[in-house]
């Protein structure tokens, strides 16, 4: 299966989710990856304040942040390979990416 990691801009923690105002974005990548990795499907997310060295030693984002600044993640690689910038990856383009459904992104009802 296809690996993707996510790797994203400076933020206060790592997800994203703290503070008053809550980024729906943040709040909707924060529950696939949590639903992926549930399911055991490899999917990393790497902050640049929590994570700087997964900036530094991964060779491809290295040179895209030497070459474009910081203003251009998040950076998306499946495989290594970038395959979107300046944003995440909607569900539909993720459940491609991994050739799953896209109900292994849905948040399940706990009140089944």
């Amino acid at each position: 299966m296809k690996k993707i990691t996510i790797y994203e801009p400076a933020m206060c923690c790592p997800t994203g989710l703290c503070g008053v105002g809550v980024d729906p974005e943040l709040l909707r990548i924060s529950t696939v990856v949590n639903n992926l990795e549930e399911r055991h499907i490899e999917i990393k997310r790497y902050n640049l304040i929590n994570s700087p060295m997964q900036f530094v030693t991964n060779k491809t984002v290295n040179e895209m942040i030497n070459k474009n600044g910081v203003d251009d993640l998040p950076f998306v690689l499946v495989d290594d390979q970038i395959v979107i910038t300046g944003r995440y990856p909607t569900n539909e383009e993720i459940a491609a990416y991994l050739d799953i459904s896209l109900s292994y992104l849905a948040v399940e009802d706990s009140n089944k």
